[in-house]
């Protein structure tokens, strides 16, 4: 037995006491070779063996390989570490805690997915990472670049020697993320444990600025192997939501300037957000989002909501400036003279920004090329819309589902001038240009709300109902609707409407004096119809009727969505007898953005005449041409209604 314990003190005295430094070739030999790579060890090497061996060296050395942009995945002034044997048999490095002394990492990945950090001959995903369970700096230095996500930073970190300080390690980034401007910094935990069985979570505080975005958050990482477990609470702010697309892979909307907080979760391959609470532009936002890269092509689940949402702020969505942006107006010195009259300046609308000269149509192009890179399902209403100028919408609901590069918004659903507005769009984006279908159905939109611009308007009463059925192709508004084909219809039942606007439209003057002087009155609305077909952009009407108790009015005439002009004929047949009445048709025409209305020249110019050369006569003459004695008679509303609400394929029309 006293022999057994003095050869095991012997042995542990020359273990103990070996040479360590006289191995540091053949170690420095053998290592490279497990690893593929130049491993060294420059000044100093002592050991402790065991089937876990403890190495502290001074001054070591593992290359990058030879295609990296640094020299080196690792040079530090000194490092202890941990190495278990019995993997390397193997080729397999598990690296149980690693202690560095002013480290300088050089990671790069590239697009063919050659990684610098993979130790083996094959540095592609085939490789294998060293496993680690912990890892403590001091200070130090760390690249990374990455050119497939546009990626080049400069990390510094150091490590406070206080005690009671939770978050030693504080960390400085510069460089560019996404070809971008990025910088970050922020405090961690001093050991980053990266075994899967630690029990402790990591604390994290970031704030980061790429950019315009900016994001502050704090919580904790559970597992730093796999860069799952996050718990944290983040502000995130910027300029536009779109931008996150190049950041995260996210494809959200364009927006307006925001700003946002919420709880941000991650488990395995899924990142919740939830508690959102924030603005975009004037309106608020609520709700949760879940994204999902499980999938070879991630999920965007969730709900979120607006209690009031400002109409200006999904301009952007639609390809116009969002709102404080210019405001270029339709120039009103244009409005045509003589026998034409100019409409009035309040229906001079102002253009948005986003379109071309002299147009309406927003033509700034939707980028839909990022549809194809992300699935969704995501609902969105808004319980109460503010500041819409041009159509009075108060409510609005859409479900947004998004596969395989075909988005679809099904149902929409809008609160509009007391009725609602209902139907789906769908835009496929696999095609160039995107191809959009829409289909909206129209109910009981209040007449005494749709144009609460006009005066004479708010005293009448009566509900619309339409439907709207076109396809089209573009990657714009503008486009799409220039190409648009399939039909429009408008109909309106029994009402009451301002009598004022009748006699304008039928040019009756001894009634609009009467009115001008008395006040306006209101006539019974029978029945009214506008229906078109549409074909390349081109809106060739197929019904168009107004029938009251005071005028009949039928119409016709084109409206080109492509050039934005329009050129429609109505013809009125009061149905009574009125003094000063040239029963002249009255013409609508222009652009959208300098419509024209006045009576129909040809038509004038004949009784005109007459009136002329009676007059030479005698003057009472001239007054009985004008003598109107109502030959309208009604209209048939219920075959008016019928013909209108029916498409050109149902009547057999090309």
């Amino acid at each position: 037995m006293a022999g057994t314990a003095i050869v095991l003190i012997v042995l542990v005295l020359v273990i103990s006491f070996f040479p360590w430094d006289s191995l540091r070739g053949p170690v420095n030999r053998y290592v490279s070779e497990q690893l593929g790579r130049r491993f060294e060890i420059t000044r100093h090497l002592s050991v402790r063996l065991g089937l876990t061996t403890t190495v502290i060296a001074e001054g070591v050395e593992i290359a990058n390989p030879e295609w990296a942009q640094e020299p080196y995945l690792l040079k530090a002034t000194a490092a202890q570490f941990d190495i278990r044997l019995l993997p390397l048999v193997v080729g397999k490095v598990v690296l149980p805690s690693i202690r560095l002394t002013e480290p300088q990492i050089g990671l790069q990945i590239e697009p063919d997915g050659r990684r610098t950090w993979a130790f083996s001959r094959d540095t592609s995903e085939k490789g294998t990472a060293p496993q680690i369970g912990s890892f403590t700096v001091d200070k130090g230095s760390l690249s990374y670049l990455a050119k497939a996500q546009g990626a080049d930073l400069d990390v510094q970190f150091s490590l406070a020697r206080e005690s009671g300080n939770d978050l030693p390690l504080s960390f400085n980034t510069k460089g560019r993320w996404n070809n971008g401007a990025f910088t970050a910094n922020g405090r961690t935990g001093g050991v980053l444990k990266f075994s899967t069985d630690s029990q402790a979570p990591f604390p994290v505080e970031v704030n980061a600025a790429a950019g315009k975005t900016r994001l502050n958050a704090k919580g904790s990482i559970a597992d730093l192997a796999n860069m799952a477990g996050f718990d944290a609470t983040f502000d995130l702010q910027g300029e536009n939501l779109d931008d996150l697309y190049g950041l995260l892979g996210v494809v959200l909307p364009a927006t307006p300037p925001y700003k946002l907080r919420g709880k941000l979760e991650k488990k395995d391959k899924v990142w919740a957000v939830s508690q959102i609470q924030g603005l975009l532009g004037k309106s608020d936002l609520s709700g949760s989002l879940s994204f999902d890269q499980s999938a070879a092509v991630p999920l965007l689940t969730g709900k979120v909501q607006s209690k009031v949402m400002d109409f200006a702020d999904l301009a952007p969505v639609i390809g116009i400036a969002p709102s404080g942006s210019p405001t270029p107006r339709a120039n009103s010195a244009n409005a045509s003279t003589g026998s034409k009259t100019a409409l009035s300046g309040a229906n001079k609308k102002a253009l948005p920004t986003g379109t071309a000269p002299g147009k309406v149509l927003p033509r700034t192009p939707l980028d839909v090329t990022k549809l194809k890179s992300m699935n969704a399902d995501v609902t969105y209403s808004a319980a109460d819309i503010r500041h819409v100028k041009e159509l009075p919408l108060d409510r609005g609901s859409v479900h947004v589902k998004l596969n395989a590069g075909i988005l679809q918004l099904e149902p929409i659903s809008l609160g509009v001038a007391g009725g609602t507005v209902a139907g789906t769009i769908r835009i496929d984006s696999t095609v160039a240009p995107a191809a959009i279908i829409t289909r909206l159905d129209v109910r009981a939109l209040q007449l005494n709300q749709l144009f609460p611009a006009v005066e004479s308007t708010k005293t009448g009463f009566g509900k619309f109902s339409g439907q709207f059925n076109l396809t089209g192709r573009g990657n714009s508004v503008a486009q799409m609707l220039g190409s648009a084909s399939g039909d429009v219809a408008i109909l309106m039942g029994k009402g009451e409407i301002s009598n004022i606007l009748l006699e304008f439209m039928g040019l009756d003057g001894g009634e609009v004096i009467k009115f001008l002087v008395r006040g306006d009155n209101k006539v019974q609305l029978r029945c009214a119809a506008a229906a078109f077909d549409v074909k390349q952009g081109l809106m060739t009407s197929r019904a168009i009727v107004l029938d009251t108790s005071d005028t009949l009015v039928t119409g016709q005439g084109q409206i080109s969505l492509a050039n934005e002009t329009l050129d429609l004929l109505f013809k009125p047949q009061p149905k009574d007898m009125s003094i000063l009445s040239l029963r002249s048709p009255l013409r609508i025409g222009g652009t959208f953005a300098d419509t024209t209305a006045g009576p129909e020249t040809s038509a004038m110019a004949g009784r005109v005449g007459i009136a002329l050369v009676l007059a030479a006569i005698n003057p009472l003459l001239a007054l009985a041409a004008t003598i109107e004695t109502g030959p309208g008679e009604n209209a048939d509303c219920s075959a008016v209604l019928s013909q209108a609400a029916q498409p050109a394929a149902a009547t057999g029309k090309k």
